[in-house]
């Protein structure tokens, strides 16, 4: 192995270790030594292939804003019929969330802290969204009400379970196992509370 590879490979872990960290077992406030412990490198290579922890928590948060907007545009620049897309935008979802429990926590955390917010969506994007949230509810297919509406539904029995995962667990006596059950069922129980038909 080159001293390139091995350099690329250990970058890599150290990245992959930290995505762990944050977005599958929720340690948001994982120190540089934690994250070099848990990779099993020398806490001084994060700062020499990073700079700092909070360049490389940028380039983790900017990695995790590429796969939300990946989701995001499923529905923005397909062309699906409405339902489908929403479907696929679902499937997605919960494949994201089953792999990264607390992908969505982490990326509202940061945007809470004032720090490495990205708008998703262009205006124009949102108003055609807007106006196809309403063909369907001409159609009969959604019951009628602000598109927004529509949206934070979708979003909210996406993103609630997760966010609140460890709530859930704790509250409702299941295991990751089970609850990770209950997330993959989720899509056609969204579906029908979204859709009449």
């Amino acid at each position: 192995m080159s001293k390139q590879e091995k350099k690329d490979q250990t970058q890599e872990l150290i990245k992959e270790t930290a995505k762990n960290l944050f977005f599958v077992q929720g340690k948001f406030n994982a120190t540089t030594q934690e994250i070099a412990d848990e990779a099993g490198v020398n806490r001084t290579l994060i700062n020499y292939y990073f700079r700092s922890r909070d360049n490389l928590i940028q380039i983790i948060f900017d990695e995790a804003h590429r796969v939300e907007k990946k989701k995001s545009e499923i529905i923005m620049n397909s062309d699906l019929p409405f339902k489908e897309k929403i479907a696929e935008f679902i499937d997605g979802s919960l494949s994201t969330s089953l792999q990264y429990p607390y992908l969505e926590t982490y990326i509202v955390s940061q945007i809470n802290k004032g720090s490495c917010h990205k708008k998703d969506v262009e205006e124009a994007e949102l108003k055609k969204l807007y106006r196809d949230i309403e063909k369907e509810m001409q159609l009969g297919n959604i019951v009628k009400m602000a598109p927004v509406q529509f949206l934070l539904n979708m979003v909210s029995l996406l993103v609630f379970p997760s966010a609140v995962r460890p709530l859930f667990l704790e509250n409702l006596m299941i295991s990751d196992k089970e609850f990770d059950q209950i997330i993959t069922e989720r899509k056609e129980i969204i579906l029908n509370m979204l859709f009449t038909k």
